[in-house]
């Protein structure tokens, strides 16, 4: 193996920083807290930690792959920096103002996330640029000249500029850039690179974000670049977007709003790549980590995708109640839901769980380091899911007493439970919010969550999966091996990928070849052109047009081949789009006039297919000697527990639940309707007992 085969991944979670280093198929991996305050901390400490079990040194890495929920934070936390924003004359409150669609229609109390950018700090320009590209109204560059200076002398950090309708033409936006750039030593970010898609408020909100993050990443990345050259590291770094593809430190620093969701995006590259070792058309992706819970839908071996999604709901699971982002991202729910979200009683006296979490610091009670509110992980310790003595490969030792402590203080003594029962109060919870969430998601795309296999993974998924599937009607789910740092892992599966594409209304009517090819020309130039920043292998590409008809609210996307058109592709074109809608909503309409509203071209290199197995599906019963008290769901009692080591088990060993399978870096726990069956790569195969031939 050379060099450029050994690929390290790197994740910073809320909670725990994942260290993933495969070399010729041995994987070493390592969870250390996050580091709030120096984010690169922990991933250099991780990285020593696999390099020392590897074997090898900082100069024999040939890629860094990162993935970070710092940009996220950062905008959950209204932590970035202080941003301006330069807008066209007449749409400096759009961002404010959101669009007509309420969430709740009849809530007279709606509380919607606040703006980033407070009014104050909006500025409108004059310059007018129409629906098709046309310039309406010159800019005023003059009024620009001043606004250099008022914002140099108020001491804004960064700058974003979205003018109405530059998806279409972004000259006034450059040229903004440029008289703003002459004067100001800050970045400045423009929502025609950001992202060129129609619907102002979704784009203005855009740039804002990337703005608004963007010092604070770049910092960050260049901390880190640094740290791991200081140490012998001179191998490149790259990141993993919400889109699933690598792009290079330099890309990433300059379009930060790209990260958010950039660790959700590499567990579902890592549940994608399960699926199709075990060929499975359909599954349910199931990350919970420290901080949250995500849940993707994957078909034909292949993450649900989409062009826009929200941050900071103030409305769990309701479409609207959100930051909208409007870059490609694979598409996901997630909820506040990990092993360090809080636990507490409302008013009407009922148990929730976060989406507040103790993160790292101070963490859970049960981590003895200053923590004094129940978290999840506190609950799932005095149900017995969790070995006090063997948590975090025995890094950590937990304390039974402070977690049945805090428990009782926050929720026990105020509803007259035992510890017990509250910590169960406390799990169902959790685990009825996960699998109302499901049940969500799996509707919105017009799924049945239980034809699905699930695939669970991070550091808590494989403690809840089986009651999940309990809940959910799941038959199978899967822990793969190396489940609880399964992002850092997904990251290095990922391709270099990107996707570029630019909203351009036209009538299908309409439809013109020539100018089409050229536009899509652009858009594999610019798709290519990053691709090509972290490899020279051979080029895949998809090309996909978002269509409607006229009048409608949204677009549905239409795969597309990807060659040059001609003016007789129009038909198929239509028919395309028509079996597409059919395929949505039953069937398509007749008469209205078709429209194409955004292009995309996504250009990614083709990582190595896994090798395909089949599924084990029965095995010879394994025994252990080793034995302790799990609350059991089923009975509302403790039941002695068969407690295996995961290395121990070899392929085709069965164990039959209620039982515990544990690792280094998570625990599965196995409830009494299911059986665990080794698979021949090391995988866990939760079935049902009934299943079992």
């Amino acid at each position: 193996m050379g060099r450029s085969d050994i690929r390290l991944g790197a994740d910073i979670g809320g909670t725990f920083t994942d260290i993933a280093l495969e070399i010729e198929g041995t994987l070493h991996s390592a969870k250390v807290l996050t580091n709030y305050a120096a984010p690169e901390q922990a991933i250099i400490d991780g990285i020593e930690i696999v390099m020392e079990a590897a074997g090898i040194g900082l100069a024999d890495l040939g890629l860094v792959i990162h993935g970070t929920t710092l940009a996220t934070n950062a905008l959950i936390q209204r932590s970035g920096a202080r941003t301006a924003f330069v807008t066209t004359e007449g749409y400096r409150d759009v961002i404010e103002m959101r669009t007509e669609s309420r969430f709740a229609q009849y809530d007279l109390n709606l509380v919607l996330p606040t703006p980033l950018i407070p009014r104050e700090a909006r500025f409108p320009v004059r310059g007018r640029i129409d629906a098709h590209g046309a310039e309406l109204q010159a800019l005023d560059e003059a009024a620009l000249e001043r606004l250099a200076d008022d914002l140099a002398a108020a001491g804004f950090e960064a700058v974003a500029i979205g003018f109405i309708h530059a998806y279409a033409n972004a000259a006034h936006e450059k040229r903004a850039r440029e008289i703003l750039a002459a004067k100001l030593d800050v970045p400045i970010s423009i929502s025609a690179e950001v992202s060129p898609q129609m619907r102002e408020f979704e784009r203005f909100n855009t740039v804002c974000a990337n703005a608004y993050v963007r010092p604070q990443m770049a910092s960050y990345l260049s901390r880190l670049q640094s740290r791991l050259a200081e140490m012998g590291a001179d191998c490149p770094v790259f990141m993993i977007h919400s889109g699933g593809g690598l792009i290079s430190v330099e890309t990433a620093a300059e379009f930060p709003v790209r990260l958010v969701e950039s660790g959700p995006a590499g567990g579902a590259i890592f549940a994608a790549d399960i699926a199709r070792r075990f060929d499975l058309t359909r599954a349910l992706s199931y990350d919970m980590g420290g901080t949250t819970a995500k849940i993707c839908l994957i078909e034909d071996f292949t993450p649900h995708t989409a062009r826009t999604f929200e941050v900071a709901r103030t409305a769990r699971f309701a479409k609207g109640s959100g930051m909208p982002i409007s870059i490609p991202v694979i598409e996901m729910i997630e909820i506040g839901a990990g092993g360090g979200s809080l636990a507490w009683v409302d008013a009407m006296g009922r148990i929730q769980a976060g989406p507040e979490s103790a993160g790292s610091e101070p963490g859970p009670a049960c981590y003895q380091r200053g923590g004094t509110r129940p978290a999840i992980t506190d609950a799932d310790l005095v149900l017995g899911k969790l070995d006090p003595d063997n948590f975090a490969g025995g890094k950590i030792k937990l304390s039974v007493d402070e977690a049945a402590g805090a428990i009782a203080r926050a929720v026990g003594d105020r509803l007259s439970l035992a510890d017990e029962a509250a910590a169960f109060g406390i799990v169902e919870v959790v685990d009825e919010n996960m699998s109302n969430a499901a049940r969500v998601h799996a509707v919105e795309n017009g799924k049945d969550v239980s034809e699905n296999v699930m695939i669970a993974f991070g550091g808590a998924a494989p403690l809840h999966a089986a009651r999940l599937c309990e809940k959910l009607g799941i038959e199978r789910c899967l822990i793969p091996t190396g489940a609880g740092v399964g992002s850092a892992i997904g990251f290095l599966k990922a391709p270099f990928g990107y996707e570029a594409l630019v909203s351009n209304v036209m009538a299908l009517s309409a439809f013109d070849a020539e100018a089409l090819n050229s536009m899509l020309d652009d858009l594999k130039t610019t798709a290519e052109a990053f691709v090509r920043e972290g490899t020279s292998a051979p080029i895949e590409r998809e090309v996909t047009v978002y269509m409607r008809y006229r009048g409608q609210g949204w677009e549905i996307p239409v795969p597309l081949p990807d060659r040059a058109f001609i003016d007789a592709d129009r038909t198929m074109i239509e028919e395309a789009f028509r079996a597409r809608y059919a395929q949505f909503f039953g069937r398509a309409i007749e008469g209205p006039e078709i429209e194409f509203v955004t292009w995309s071209v996504n250009a990614h290199d083709k990582p190595p297919e896994p090798d395909t197995v089949g599924l084990t599906l029965d095995g010879e019963a394994a025994t252990s000697e080793t034995r302790r008290p799990v609350f059991d769901p089923a009975t509302g009692a403790a039941l002695e527990s068969a407690i295996f080591e995961r290395a121990a088990l070899a392929p085709g060993a069965r164990v039959e639940g209620p039982a515990i399978i544990v690792e280094s870096e998570t625990s599965t726990v196995i409830t009494t309707p299911f059986d665990a069956i080794i698979q021949t790569d090391g995988t866990i195969l939760l079935t049902r007992k009934a299943r079992r031939p």
